[in-house]
This record gives C-alpha cells, sequence and structure tokens, in this order.
C-alpha cells in the first residue's frame, strides 16, 4: 500500500505538535512521559522531531494524558494559523 505524500498543512501540523509536547514535557525524561502514554519512547520522539507528523488519534489522546493536557486545549494549538489575507467583502 502506497501513503499518499502529507501536505505542507499536516506537516505543519505535526511540527506543532512536536513543539506543544516538548513544551509540556519540559525536564521529564522522554523514556517517563513515552511509559506514562502506553508507547516507546522511539515513538515520542519522532512525534516530537516531526518526523511522525499524523500520529494516530489515541497516540495523542495517550500523551496528551501522560502531560497534563487538554485535548480541547491541545488541537486548536496544533492547527495552522488563519490565513492572513482578507476576506473579500
Amino acid at each position: 500500500m502506497v501513503r499518499t505524500p502529507l501536505t505542507p498543512e499536516e506537516r505543519l501540523r505535526g511540527e506543532r505538535l512536536g513543539l506543544l509536547l516538548r513544551e509540556a514535557r519540559g525536564a521529564r525524561s522522554m523514556t517517563e512521559i513515552a511509559a506514562r502514554a502506553g508507547i516507546s519512547a522511539e515513538t515520542l520522539r519522532k512525534i516530537e522531531t516531526g518526523r511522525a507528523p499524523t500520529p494516530a488519534f489515541f497516540t495523542v489522546a495517550a500523551l496528551a494524558g501522560a502531560l497534563g493536557l487538554s485535548m480541547d486545549e491541545l488541537l486548536p494549538r496544533c492547527s495552522p494559523e488563519p490565513s492572513a489575507v482578507p476576506l473579500a467583502g
């Protein structure tokens, strides 16, 4: 099965997710957070560095729980910024 290439928006969303997770992890070890979320440290490393820009929903939810983040606050912060182009009216 061939995977379709990611769009620039998907890549950007993955980069933002990785940055948010790294910031939320702070000084805690990658191994500790990965274990709490039930994933491997390598999977967390790939998500944090953007090498896995489209992790499964349940993986993101598990990481959010391990980091004490709300999905309600996490998801909007990963979305691309609204266009700066004014709407024609």
